[in-house]
């Protein structure tokens, strides 16, 4: 399916409309948690709370997730080409491919751009990543850019993803040429205007859609009413990757764990402001003075030493009393925080700070962290790990630095090694184990029963290890 300019232009502007109403609620997010953006006009911090929770919190979604210099995905074959006399020969070519991919990875900028994306993720709960082909003659392939949430206008297609993307974007001439080397300028734009003044810039919106095999992709300038096509073209995989921290039922965007705490955060907020205030009244106090002529608040100076006149028989500069001291304020932050850090899941992935920890209390703190995150990387994996591995290996291949792969479970099984993965892999690996110590405590008769080999091969793929380390199968 091919869209024309216009139809691009007309279907940004409709998706724009849809979007408007979450924007403010972003734009609150962004102020209570990032400070907002410089000249904004946000609200005054004075508790950084949740700033150093949802920092800590994006920081250990990148260490969990995809941790830098670390393999955090394999390839392997799948059971039935394992198990045959082709099993040994495919699982090094893998291997290969995938070792290829990790040091583009590596050599790349993908570790700054993912914790930026991250936390675009962690404060509105939805996140866009553009992945390109670099540049011949880098140290990657690889290229990779965190598009902020504010350019990106989202569309869910049929199958549940985010995969029409609308990036918006504001260019002068000289961008535009050298981001459009091919495309055919109108002439007006490209006579140039006075030098003294900034250069104009101009509305080019990209536009990336589901076809039947791949993403369809065009780019149009909006120029003085006329849209007008800067490049096309197809992917055979979308360069866009956005995803979700987790969605209500009938909506597009995503929502975060900052939404969810923002009541907590402004509240805390305005204690802190509130608190603020009151020690300065405690410091420097309210007075009264009697009008006699001679005092002059003006140009009272409360400061050790001072020397303030008065009439004689006047009661000069007096302290006004406060009605009580009763103050509740710190017991509410005590909850307040706390609440904040229990949702931004600061108090979860963080190191335990208790030294006399055993490791079965270890462990089990994993598993816990493992199920509240459960469904979050159920999503993560679906809308961001998976995509992301075949947009790159579409890039390696085209290169020709990997072999054809299908990544469809059937030739080839894309398995996850981060540490968040290997949680639910530990306890898979630990009742079969458990099963195996029952079954020899039976006696010789019971442990006859096992096949040693076919164990060793599922607890290779339980705990993510290379399939290379395994003797082949025989015939």
């Amino acid at each position: 399916m091919t869209l024309s300019p216009e139809t691009i232009l007309t279907r940004h502007v409709a998706a724009q409309e849809r979007r408007r109403p979450w924007e403010s609620v972003w734009q609150e997010c962004y102020d209570h948690v990032l400070n907002g953006t410089p000249g904004s006009g946000g609200p005054a911090l004075y508790d950084a709370t949740a700033p150093d929770a949802a920092e800590q919190l994006a920081a250990s979604l990148l260490a969990e997730l995809t941790p830098p210099w670390s393999r955090w995905f394999g390839l392997a074959p799948a059971r039935m080409l394992a198990d045959g006399p082709e099993g040994a020969a495919a699982a090094e070519a893998l291997e290969a491919a995938a070792e290829t991919l990790q040091g583009h990875l590596d050599r790349s900028n993908f570790a700054l751009e993912m914790h930026q994306a991250l936390l675009d993720l962690v404060v509105a709960g939805t996140g866009v990543l553009l992945v390109e082909e670099a540049p011949a003659g880098g140290l990657s392939a690889l290229r990779f850019t965190a598009v902020p949430l504010r350019e990106a206008v989202l569309e869910e297609g049929p199958s549940g993803r985010l995969d029409t993307v609308y990036r918006c974007v504001a260019l002068d001439a000289a961008a535009i040429q050298a981001r459009y080397p091919e495309a055919e300028l109108p002439p007006a734009l490209l006579g140039g205007g006075d030098e003294s003044e900034a250069p104009r810039r101009y509305r080019v919106v990209e536009a990336v859609w589901p076809e039947r095999t791949g993403s369809g992709y065009l780019a149009v300038l909006d120029h003085d009413g006329q849209a007008l096509p800067l490049a096309f073209g197809r992917f055979l995989e979308s360069p866009f990757i956005a995803f979700r921290w987790m969605k209500v039922p009938g909506e597009v965007y995503g929502r975060g764990p900052v939404m969810k705490a923002l009541p907590d955060i402004r509240t805390v907020n305005k204690v802190v402001e509130l608190v603020l205030k009151n020690a300065s009244i405690a410091a420097t106090g309210i007075w009264q003075a009697e009008d006699d002529g001679v005092l002059n608040p003006a140009t009272v100076r409360l400061v050790p030493g001072a020397i303030i006149p008065k009439a004689p028989g006047s009661s000069g500069l007096t302290p006004l009393a406060a009605p009580g001291n009763f103050d509740v304020s710190q017991l509410m932050l005590d909850d307040l925080r706390g609440r904040i850090r229990s949702a931004l899941l600061a108090d979860r992935l963080t190191a335990p700070k208790d030294a006399r920890m055993t490791a079965t209390e270890v462990l089990e703190r994993s598993a816990e962290t493992a199920r509240l995150l459960g469904a979050t990387y159920g999503r993560l994996q679906a809308e961001l790990l998976t995509p992301l591995i075949g947009r790159c290996l579409s890039i390696l291949r085209r290169r020709g630095e990997v072999p054809p792969l299908l990544l469809d479970g059937r030739e080839v099984r894309l398995t996850y090694q981060s540490p968040l993965a290997r949680v639910q892999g530990r306890a898979d690996a630990a009742n079969t184990l458990l099963f195996l110590q029952a079954v020899a405590a039976l006696g010789p008769q019971a442990a006859a029963q096992l096949d040693l080999a076919a164990a060793t091969r599922y607890l290779a793929r339980t705990l993510a290890a290379p399939a290379g380390i395994l003797n082949p199968v025989e015939e």
